[in-house]
C-alpha cells in the first residue's frame, strides 16, 4: 500500500463556504463576536497565513477603496534573494464574504489606540498562534468537519491554515471564472508548480 505521508493533496483540510459561515455565526456566542467574525472573515477571503495576519496594521486597510495592502516585510520568506513584493488584496471581490462591512463592524466595537488590526490584552498584538486558536475555537462551537481527499476529519483538525486551502476550493469550485493562475495569485504561491501540486485535485475532471 503506498504511503501517504508526503502526498500533499491527503493531508490537505478544506471548508465549504457553508461551514465557514457556520464558524462565522459561532463568534457571535462568545464575548469577542465581532473580532472573532472579522479573523475568519479576512483569514478566508485573502488566504494570509496566520503569522502575516499578526503582523497587519488597521492602517493597512482602505475600506473604502475595499482593499488591505500588505508590504513585502510581513509576507512569508522575507527577506530572502526571492522576498514577495509588497500585495494589494481586493476585499471579497466575489461579493459573497460581507468582508468590508464585518472589518467595520469590529473597527467600530473597538475602544482602544492599538495599531495593530487584532491588537491582544496581554500584548501589543495577537500572535500567530492566538489567531489559530480563534479559528480552532470557532470550528468547535460550530462542530464543522473539514474535507480531504481522504474522507472527513473532525472539528479539532480545522485550523488557520485550512482556511487558506478553503480560499482555493471556493474560488475553483464554488465561484465561476477562476483558474489555478487565480488561486497562485491570491494566495501568493512562488510559482504555479506549488498551486499545481496543491490543488489540481479541487478540479473536476
Amino acid at each position: 500500500m503506498p504511503n501517504d505521508a508526503g502526498n500533499t493533496e491527503t493531508n490537505i483540510h478544506w471548508l465549504k463556504p457553508e461551514q465557514v459561515e457556520a464558524m462565522r455565526d459561532a463568534a457571535h456566542e462568545g464575548q469577542h463576536g465581532p473580532r472573532d467574525d472579522a479573523v475568519a472573515t479576512i483569514l478566508y477571503d485573502t488566504g494570509l497565513r496566520r503569522g502575516e495576519l499578526s503582523e497587519v496594521n488597521r492602517d493597512m486597510l482602505d475600506l473604502d477603496e475595499e482593499q488591505l495592502r500588505i508590504p513585502a516585510s510581513i509576507q512569508k520568506d522575507y527577506p530572502t534573494n526571492r522576498s514577495p513584493k509588497a500585495a494589494t488584496f481586493a476585499l471579497d471581490p466575489s461579493g459573497q464574504l460581507r468582508t468590508v462591512r464585518t472589518l467595520r463592524a469590529y473597527l467600530s466595537s473597538r475602544t482602544d489606540t492599538s495599531p495593530a488590526l487584532f491588537p491582544s490584552r496581554k500584548s501589543d498584538r495577537m500572535t500567530g498562534k492566538g489567531l489559530n486558536d480563534v479559528v480552532k475555537r470557532l470550528a468547535k462551537r460550530a462542530d464543522v468537519r473539514p474535507f480531504s481527499s481522504a474522507g472527513r476529519g473532525d472539528p479539532g483538525d480545522v485550523t488557520a491554515h485550512t482556511l487558506r486551502h478553503s480560499v482555493a476550493w471556493r474560488m475553483l469550485r464554488a465561484e465561476d471564472g477562476n483558474t489555478l493562475y487565480d488561486v497562485r495569485n491570491r494566495l501568493r504561491h512562488a510559482t504555479i508548480l506549488t498551486t499545481e501540486r496543491r490543488y489540481d485535485h479541487f478540479e473536476t475532471i
